[in-house]
């Protein structure tokens, strides 16, 4: 078995068309699509907008599974056609369900997340984290061996991800990257889902200067 390594896929576009509260013609999205394996096999956490890209990255390697931070559609809008062409399984955390069906109406994730499952790829273990409050199922997955944390949109580089929505909470979302990310080891890095890493002690400063702004 080859090193474990961990791919990035970037991939855009428009979610929200027609919706209210969204432009009429939608609005463009880059993302972040994060590949976990060796030669061999991998976990893709996120599909976003591009299935044709991801599977391609994946390549010939047994895919083990989707992971989803979260089920807001630009994270989401990819895994059934992903999933359909790499013959693997969908993970969400039950609490996105009705996020999901937004963008895939009664077609089903095939499995729930949650908090403290863990996912074994080429050796290496992931680690299920609940961070609710972006969204109420929003998760992070940690993966000790890596020094990584795949944080969604929980944790960017700057501050927490947005709490707009009448289901998210600013205060839950602190909560959540205070205790569950902020007591990983600092040189932890954090990939999101939009943007560049950044890691765990770049950010810690600034929780206080967070709380102040508000968001």
């Amino acid at each position: 078995m080859s090193a474990a390594r961990i791919d990035k896929v970037v991939t855009r576009g428009l979610v929200g068309a027609g919706r209210p509260g969204y432009p009429v013609d939608g609005v463009e999205l880059e993302n972040n699509t994060w590949i976990i394996g060796d030669d061999e096999q991998a976990l893709i956490i996120d599909a976003s907008h591009d299935a044709e890209a991801i599977v391609a990255a994946v390549g010939e390697r047994d895919a083990l599974g989707i992971l989803l931070t979260h089920g807001h559609e630009d994270h989401v809008n990819a895994a059934l056609t992903a999933a359909a062409q790499l013959d693997t399984h969908v993970y969400l955390h039950p609490a996105d369900l009705f996020l999901w069906q937004q963008t895939h109406g009664d077609a089903l994730p095939d499995f729930e997340l949650a908090d403290g499952a863990t996912f074994l790829v080429a050796g290496v273990e992931l680690a299920v984290a609940h961070t609710p409050g972006h969204t109420p199922g929003s998760v992070c997955f940690i993966a000790p061996a890596l020094g990584t944390v795949f944080s969604g949109d929980t944790l960017f580089r700057g501050g927490p991800g947005a709490t707009r929505w009448e289901y998210s909470s600013f205060d839950q979302i602190v909560e959540s990257i205070r205790t569950r990310l902020f007591t990983l080891p600092g040189a932890t890095v954090a990939r999101p889902g939009h943007g560049d890493v950044t890691a765990v002690a770049d950010e810690m400063p600034d929780l206080e200067a967070w709380l102040a702004r508000g968001w």
